[in-house]
This record gives structure tokens, C-alpha cells and sequence, in this order.
């Protein structure tokens, strides 16, 4: 009895912190008078952002437009604030795990090696409260990807509100996630361990090429006695519906990835990628681009300059390579507010802001095959955006006032900003 009464108690807690998702958008916004960085490149020093029926229908300087010809339902000044597009979150665990201590509150991994028929798409939870704490900082999509194996599953791409994972998905499916074996212990090494590490490598390389080969011969069959899950979840690879999202750090893990899929015509794309600066010349070749590794943490090497996570950004840019930003690591669904801040660093570190800023908005995109719909302030696209207060790359002027989803104005605030009101009524008196 005690026991169902905490869990009871719990569910109560919970549910008076759960965010109600917004309504669909019904009347015309006009957002003027804000700088507005457009996500592609370029900024409106003084802008007039239009939306109607979730979608933006006019980017102008606001000195191009006529009041009386607007024609919109309302009108927010936004002097001296800054108008975003809303970050994507790449490769992220977001509403898949909610307490990474608990086990129950973890869905992010199945058992098995070969698993491109599991979904995050159906274990997505609209309720995590997490996710509030994301939308605060300015990220409004997230690709969810599970994790484990050698392919983990198959991802997809959400927008940060709706009732349930059909209200929330924008893409469906988007690519399956290829985990390349470590060429090398993470445990440490010697002699003796490293050698049996390296057999170890051959034999698991060999695993993974023996099961593509068999999904494409499977696949490339139109009568089958039993059907296999995991080979039909490959055919939309094979007719490049889905891409192949390569996780993988080291030089030989990486190369060894990239000529293995010389031999199929897949769209790759290079997730972690902490080696990628030394094989820029073969990614710029292939047009494959990099989703990086979490910008704010130690380099992988010894011998590494100390700066070296914090450069790798502009070292590819430089080079030509389409580069995105992630968070993956320890305490990573939580650890995604931080993610406009790594472009911060990436700026503070020799990127062109603007550039920075398209590292997580529109270079995400058109990774991720969403860029028709979100990532920059065009026309036509979605009106996924916010209003921050100050610069929202630098954590000491992020402050995001005015947020919307698909024109929907959604809810800012969440339990860490509920505690802060609570307590510093108690405190400030």
C-alpha cells in the first residue's frame, strides 16, 4: 500500500509539471523590428518575419513593407532582440531517456548486433521533461537515434511538442545508424591486448559487411519463404529513402567505413568524426558530410593540442565539408540545452558567426533531408523560430523570450525555471 501511494504521488508531481502542447496556429503574426539571423548566412538588421497557417510568408527589412498592407491578424515589436531559427538537435537520446540512473526510464538500446527494424519513432515520448528544458535554450527539433550494437536502429526527426509521437514527427525514418567497430580498447592498451583488438576489429568489419551483403541479396529477391524484419528494414537504404549515419572516430575506422561504401551508391553521412580533419581532402571528395562530436570535451589523444575539439569545427568548414553539431556523450539528453553554446565556441574559435549558427540550424537540415522544411527563415518553410533577448550563442545572453513551432506558440518554461520562481520568492525577501 505505502508503495502504491508513492507512485501515485509521483504521477501527481509529474503531471503538474507536464507542458501542454500548443495549439494550431489561427490567426497571422508579424514579427518586426528584430535582428534576424536567417540561418543561411545572412541577418536582417531590421526585420519584418510573417506567418500564417504555420508556414513564413514574407522575410523583408522591415523599411520594405507598408503597416497598412501587412494585413496581419498581430503584430509583435521585437526592438533590440534577435530572432532565431530553432536549433536541431543531431544523433540525440532526447524523450528516450528520461533519468540515466534508472533503468526503467531508459529506451534507447536493444539487445542484438542488426537492429534497423527498431524505431525510435514509436518509443518517443512527448511527455519527457527534459524536453522542456531544451526548448528554453532555443532547440526546437531533435533527430532521435537509439544506440547499441553494431547498427543500432532507425531514427527520425521530431518537432519538440505534440501530444504524441504522430503530432511531433516531421520525418519519419530518416536513416539507419551504423556504430563501426573501435579499432582500439577503450579500456586502455598493450602490446598483447592491442593485437587481439585488432583480430577482434577484422572479425567484426567482416560481420557487418557479410550482413549487408545478404540484405542486398535479400532485397534484390521479389519471393521469400520467410520474411526478415531486418532486411526489409533495409531496402529503403538500398533505394536511398533512408541514409546510413556512420559513427565512427579514428582514421582506419573511418576510412575503412568510407571504401567499404564505395561499393554501394547509399547516402552516408560521418557521425563523431573525431579523426575527420586528418581525412578532410577524401570527405570533401565524397561530399560526405560530418555530424561532430560534442565540441566541449577533451581530446581523444595525448599528444592532441588542448584545443583541438574546439577548432576541429573551422578546420572542416575550411576545408569545404558540410558540418553539423551534436551532444552525444554522458548525460546527453539533458547535456542538448548546451547546444548552441558549442556553436558559440565554434564562433569564438575562428568560424564566421553566422556559419556557426548554420552548423546547428540549416547545415543540420540538409543533413538530416529536412531542409525543405525547417533549419533557415525562408518562405515557405515552417515557422520554427524564436526571440531571444540577446545573442543566443552565448550563454551569459541567451534568453529565449518568444518561441513557435510550426507558427504555434509553445510554452517556455520548465521544472529547473518553476524551482527558481519558487525559491526566489523565499530568498529574495
Amino acid at each position: 500500500m505505502k508503495n502504491i501511494i508513492i507512485i501515485i504521488a509521483c504521477l501527481l508531481s509529474w503531471s503538474v509539471s507536464a507542458q501542454t502542447p500548443a495549439n494550431p496556429q489561427s490567426k497571422s503574426i508579424l514579427l518586426l523590428g528584430a535582428k534576424a539571423h536567417l540561418g543561411n548566412g545572412k541577418v536582417i538588421p531590421n526585420a519584418a518575419i510573417g506567418f500564417r497557417n504555420g508556414k513564413i510568408d514574407m522575410v523583408l527589412s522591415a523599411i520594405d513593407i507598408r503597416m497598412d498592407s501587412t494585413k496581419y491578424d498581430k503584430v509583435i515589436h521585437c526592438e533590440g532582440k534577435h530572432i532565431y531559427p530553432g536549433f536541431i538537435a543531431p544523433n540525440s537520446r532526447l524523450g528516450l531517456v528520461e533519468i540515466d540512473a534508472v533503468r526503467a526510464s531508459r529506451d534507447q538500446r536493444e539487445i542484438g548486433q542488426f537492429k534497423p527494424h527498431i524505431r525510435s519513432l514509436i518509443a518517443y515520448n512527448t511527455e519527457s521533461r527534459i524536453t522542456s528544458t531544451v526548448r528554453t535554450n532555443g532547440v526546437l527539433l531533435a533527430e532521435v537515434a537509439p544506440v547499441g550494437g553494431f547498427i543500432s536502429g532507425t531514427s527520425s526527426i521530431f518537432n519538440l511538442d505534440g501530444w504524441n509521437w504522430e503530432d511531433a514527427v516531421l520525418k519519419k525514418d530518416n536513416g539507419i545508424h551504423l556504430n563501426w567497430p573501435n579499432i582500439w580498447s577503450t579500456m586502455g592498451s598493450d602490446t598483447k591486448k592491442d593485437g587481439e583488438w585488432k583480430k577482434k576489429y577484422v572479425k567484426n568489419v567482416e560481420e557487418i559487411k557479410q550482413f549487408f551483403k545478404e540484405a542486398e541479396a535479400y532485397n534484390k529477391g521479389e519471393y521469400h519463404l520467410e520474411k526478415n524484419i531486418r532486411f526489409e528494414a533495409m531496402k529503403p537504404v538500398f533505394t536511398k529513402k533512408k541514409k546510413v549515419f556512420i559513427h565512427a572516430n579514428r582514421v582506419q575506422e573511418i576510412t575503412d567505413a568510407i571504401y567499404f561504401f564505395d561499393d554501394y551508391e547509399f547516402e552516408i553521412v560521418l557521425v563523431g568524426a573525431y579523426d575527420a580533419w586528418l581525412l578532410a581532402d577524401l570527405l570533401k571528395d565524397r561530399s560526405i558530410p560530418v555530424v561532430l562530436r560534442r565540441v566541449h570535451s577533451l581530446p581523444m589523444n595525448q599528444d592532441d593540442d588542448v584545443d583541438l575539439p574546439y577548432k576541429m569545427p573551422k578546420i572542416l568548414a575550411d576545408k569545404g565539408i558540410l558540418v553539423s553539431l551534436d551532444n552525444s556523450g554522458s548525460m546527453e539528453a539533458m547535456g542538448t540545452r548546451n547546444l548552441p553554446f558549442y556553436a558559440g565556441t565554434a564562433a569564438a574559435y575562428g568560424v564566421d558567426k553566422e556559419a556557426a549558427l548554420s552548423m546547428i540550424t540549416l547545415n543540420t537540415a540538409k543533413i538530416l533531408g529536412v531542409d525543405n522544411w525547417v533549419g533557415s527563415i525562408e518562405e515557405g518553410k515552417y515557422a520554427t523560430l524564436f526571440i531571444s533577448n540577446g545573442d543566443a550563442l552565448d550563454m551569459r545572453t541567451n534568453q529565449v523570450i518568444l518561441a513557435f513551432i510550426q507558427g504555434k506558440q509553445i510554452e517556455l518554461t520548465n521544472p529547473q525555471i518553476e524551482l527558481w520562481k519558487k525559491y526566489e520568492g523565499k530568498y529574495s525577501e
